[in-house]
């Protein structure tokens, strides 16, 4: 009976300590996994710490960082963007958890400012965005030279743009079919969080229809080069992948319009947001009281008035006939206009000098291009040389200047033009127009 006793004890015993071993063994496999997801975090996150830091700290970083024993719950998956490169995709998550986490802040005064989380995490992380300094308009002109990605006729290019790759935030253009030469002519407003560190990005696809788009290229401009308040007009070379650039093949340019408006007032830059009327930023900022604007009214602005371009000179243009010269003309025109002006012809030169006015009456300014071409006069017709697309937002905002332009579609040549703006600015009720 002792026996029995004895060997009953002992197999409970055994079975307890088999139990406090697994026990022990799980506690630490899941100690295990949350220092590598701690450690996961960390290694992910304070790289971007260091990126949207600011010149007054010195360093961010977690002194602390533990998840606690509550789980997050995945609530949603969706893809952003896909190609060949890999895919970006944008998890819903809920998380009612009970972490521990402690940030560390050195400041270059010298001051230690740790920041802690409370007992529980909240559902949303709203609070942990950066606050927003300004607003980037971006106006996307055109491309040239895409990279053909069909067998049978030509790509069908459309834009996806963001500085931030999250769907609410991207903005995309509309499709021009067949054409390796599009002309878009579109206008976006990104929110600005810190335009030191952050950037825009372009990304030029061909639209397969009910198959995968494939990307043509992309580029990306820093916003840390915008000077605020003054129009920048970029040329942007497209690449394959803007992380590894090992395939150097040519894949085409596109042209990009940005101007940068800070919050409040940055550099003698005035704050165009104070007005509550649902325009662009850029529309705000050509408006004053002074002009009979009444901010309590619901209005879309038009920016009318009369645009004078002078065609000065022409440098180095491509030799179109036998004897190495050419009898260049050219010839301008509105996007949204039918009237065409031309200069005179210039015979047997390269360089031709016009000094000649032309003025446009403009219905819609902010939205439309000025389109200047040079052709090569022979006397059974004429020859196509080269183009320059221009915005006139720069002329709207300074008023008058001078610049050259480089000729597009050419294999030399450049403008030397001459613009002046005369504003007639009228106001649309649009609450009458509904």
């Amino acid at each position: 009976m002792a026996f029995l006793f004895g060997a009953l004890l002992g197999l409970v015993i055994g079975v307890a300590v088999v139990m406090a071993f697994a026990r022990l063994e799980n506690s630490r496999a899941e100690q295990r996994r949350e220092l590598a997801a701690s450690e996961l975090i960390k290694t992910s996150v304070e790289p971007v710490f260091e990126q949207y830091k600011s010149f007054i700290l010195a360093s961010i970083h977690f002194s602390k960082l533990t998840l606690g024993t509550v789980a997050p719950q995945f609530t949603g998956v969706q893809l952003l963007d896909s190609d060949s490169a890999g895919i970006i995709m944008e998890l819903e998550m809920q998380w009612d958890g009970n972490p521990n986490i402690v940030l560390d802040i050195q400041t270059t005064l010298g001051i230690s400012l740790p920041v802690q989380s409370g007992d529980t995490m909240p559902a949303t992380f709203s609070d942990l965005e950066l606050k927003p300094v300004g607003l980037l308009e971006v106006k996307l002109v055109e491309a040239r030279d895409l990279k053909n990605k069909d067998l049978v006729g030509k790509s069908d290019p459309f834009a996806v743009l963001y500085i931030r790759p999250l769907s609410a935030k991207t903005k995309k253009s509309k499709t021009i079919n067949n054409d390796l030469n599009p002309i878009w002519n579109e206008h976006y407003e990104f929110v600005v969080e810190d335009s030191s560190t952050q950037h825009l990005t372009v990304k030029i696809y061909d639209d397969e229809g009910l198959q995968p788009s494939e990307i043509i290229g992309c580029a990306r401009v820093e916003l840390a080069g915008l000077q605020p308040g003054k129009v920048k007009d970029v040329w942007l070379e497209l690449v394959k992948d803007l992380e590894i650039q090992r395939d150097k093949k040519p894949r085409g340019q596109v042209h990009l319009e940005l101007l940068y408006y800070p919050f409040g007032k940055q550099e003698g830059v005035s704050n165009p947001f104070a007005s509550q009327i649902q325009l662009t930023s850029l529309e705000k900022v050509l408006k004053t009281e002074s002009n009979g604007f009444n901010v309590n009214q619901r209005k879309n602005v038009i920016m009318r008035g009369v645009l004078s371009v002078t065609v000065i000179s022409a440098e180095d243009l491509p030799a179109m006939d036998v004897m190495g010269k050419a009898d260049p003309f050219v010839v301008l025109y509105l996007k949204k206009g039918e009237t065409k002006k031309k200069t005179r012809v210039v015979t047997e030169t390269l360089n031709p000098i016009w000094n000649q006015t032309f003025d446009f009456v403009v219905e819609d300014a902010l939205h439309d291009l000025l389109m200047v071409e040079v052709w090569d006069h022979d006397t059974f017709g004429k020859d196509y040389i080269g183009r320059c697309i221009l915005t006139l937002t720069r002329v709207i905002l300074e008023g008058e200047f001078q610049d050259t332009y480089v000729l597009q579609g050419a294999k030399s040549g450049k403008l030397n033009l001459h613009f002046k703006w005369t504003p007639q600015p009228i106001y649309r009720d649009r609450d009458r127009d509904q």
